[in-house]
C-alpha cells in the first residue's frame, strides 16, 4: 500500500480509495475507511482542542474545528505524543485568514503552547535566589544562567496574559485585549504558572532566554527602556524559577 496516498486520501476526501483498502471479501470498502477518516480528523481536532482550550473558547467549538481541519491538511503529527501535537498551530492561526479578525489569537495559542510544554518537561531544581545574591556585582554582567527546563516567555501587542487568566474562569468578564503583555511561564516545581511581566522585564527575559549574558540582556533592556531595574528584574526572574540550579558560568574575573 502507498502510505502517501493513504495519509493524503485520509485528509482530502475528494481523493479516490487508496489501493488496499479492502474488506473482508476483498472489495474496496469506501464506507469503511470514510469512518476511519472521520475518527482521525475528530481524534486530532479533539487533541488540539485540548492543548488550546483558550483558543477554542475565544473562536467557539464551530469555528476552531473548522480551523483544526486546515490545520490538519498541511500539518499530521510528527511523535506518537499525541501531547505535543499543535506545535506550529500557532503560526497556523497566524495565517490563517479567517481569524483575521482576532488579531491576538495566534499569540494567545503561543502561550498555551508554551504552557503544554512546561507541562511536560523535564524536572529540574530552580537557581535559588541567595545564589544570585552571593555573587560579586563586578561578576554577574559576565554570567550566562542555565534556563530552566520549562521556562517560555510569550511577547505580544496584545494582552494575552490577561486574555488567557481571564479564560480560566467559568464565567469570563471583560478584557481590554489592546495592551501589550510579556508572559513568562515557569514550572518550578509541579505545576505550571503564568506570570504577566514588567515590559522592561519583558525584554530582559527575552535576551536572557536567547543566550545573552546579564550584562548583554541588561543593556538591551536599558535602551529599551531607561528606567530599567536590572536588580529587581534579575532577582524577579530567578524567584519565578526562570533558571535551574548550576554552577554559574562567566568570567572568571
Amino acid at each position: 500500500m502507498d502510505q502517501s496516498a493513504f495519509a493524503a486520501a485520509l485528509l482530502d476526501p475528494s481523493l479516490p480509495l487508496p489501493a488496499g483498502v479492502t474488506c473482508a471479501r476483498g472489495e474496496p470498502d469506501a464506507t469503511r475507511f470514510s469512518v476511519y477518516r472521520n475518527n482521525v480528523v475528530a481524534s486530532l481536532s479533539r487533541a488540539l482542542g485540548e492543548r488550546f482550550p483558550v483558543v477554542r473558547r475565544l473562536v467557539g467549538d464551530e469555528f476552531f474545528n473548522g480551523m483544526a481541519r486546515a490545520f490538519l491538511t498541511v500539518s499530521l503529527p510528527r511523535s506518537p505524543l499525541i501531547f505535543a501535537y499543535g506545535d506550529t498551530f500557532p503560526d497556523f492561526v497566524a495565517g490563517f485568514a479567517p481569524a483575521a479578525a482576532l488579531p491576538y489569537l495566534a499569540d494567545t495559542a503561543r502561550l498555551e503552547a508554551n504552557w503544554t510544554r512546561a507541562y511536560h518537561a523535564a524536572d529540574a531544581t530552580p537557581l535559588p535566589v541567595e545564589r544570585l545574591l552571593a555573587i560579586a556585582p563586578e561578576r554577574l554582567a559576565g554570567i550566562r544562567l542555565l534556563l530552566h527546563p520549562a521556562v517560555a516567555l510569550a511577547r505580544s501587542d496584545f494582552a494575552i496574559g490577561t486574555i488567557w487568566q481571564a479564560h480560566q474562569a467559568e464565567v469570563v468578564g471583560s478584557v481590554i485585549v489592546a495592551a501589550s503583555e510579556s508572559v513568562l511561564v515557569t514550572r518550578p516545581t509541579f505545576d505550571v504558572r503564568v506570570h504577566v511581566v514588567p515590559p522592561a522585564d519583558g525584554v530582559f527575559a527575552d535576551s536572557v532566554l536567547r543566550g545573552e549574558t546579564l550584562g548583554e540582556a541588561a543593556a538591551t533592556a536599558f535602551a529599551r527602556h531607561p528606567d530599567f531595574d536590572f536588580g529587581h528584574a534579575l532577582l524577579g526572574l530567578a524567584s519565578l524559577g526562570a533558571f535551574a540550579d548550576s554552577p554559574l558560568q562567566g568570567d572568571p574575573a
